[in-house]
């Protein structure tokens, strides 16, 4: 038996191409099993998952056998092919990027709830002001440059 021991939680969040509202809700909790179904088969476990027709937060708890941007490579090339394959939205990307936010085990039950309670959140402020506190909250350095992109 192995002697490696972890735990890791992290919240993803990124956003669809040019922050463009294509996220349907006639189809995005298909969506979110989907992407629960490739977090599992890299051996991760979704904590939670929703978002807005915008933009996407997953919680999970990670195994260290993969990179983080490995995986969520893979997230977002495999779930970007189903949702052109099903014809859900032809022209679907994701943006460029992601944020990726590390949490202690004491942490999950806000997180989780937070990630919940999406639409009763974004009610009072964008994705882009959301995206941009987390950056300052979790004192990462940014360049506005490169904060998900609107269509120019």
């Amino acid at each position: 038996m192995s002697n490696s021991y972890s735990q890791i939680h992290i919240q993803f969040v990124f956003a669809v191409k040019y922050r463009t509202a294509l996220i349907s809700n006639e189809w995005k909790e298909r969506l979110y099993q989907y992407i629960t179904g490739i977090f599992r088969q890299n051996k991760h476990k979704v904590l939670q998952i929703n978002g807005m027709p915008d933009h996407i937060h997953i919680f999970i708890g990670m195994r260290p056998h993969q990179s983080i941007s490995s995986l969520i490579q893979n997230v977002k090339t495999e779930s970007s092919k189903w949702i052109k394959a099903q014809k859900l939205s032809p022209s679907f990307a994701w943006q460029e990027g992601y944020g990726a936010f590390s949490y202690s085990r004491s942490q999950i039950n806000n997180v989780v709830h937070y990630i919940q309670n999406q639409e009763k959140h974004h009610k009072k402020e964008t994705f882009l002001d959301e995206y941009k506190k987390f950056l300052t909250a979790f004192e990462i350095e940014w360049d506005e440059k490169y904060i998900f992109k609107q269509l120019e």
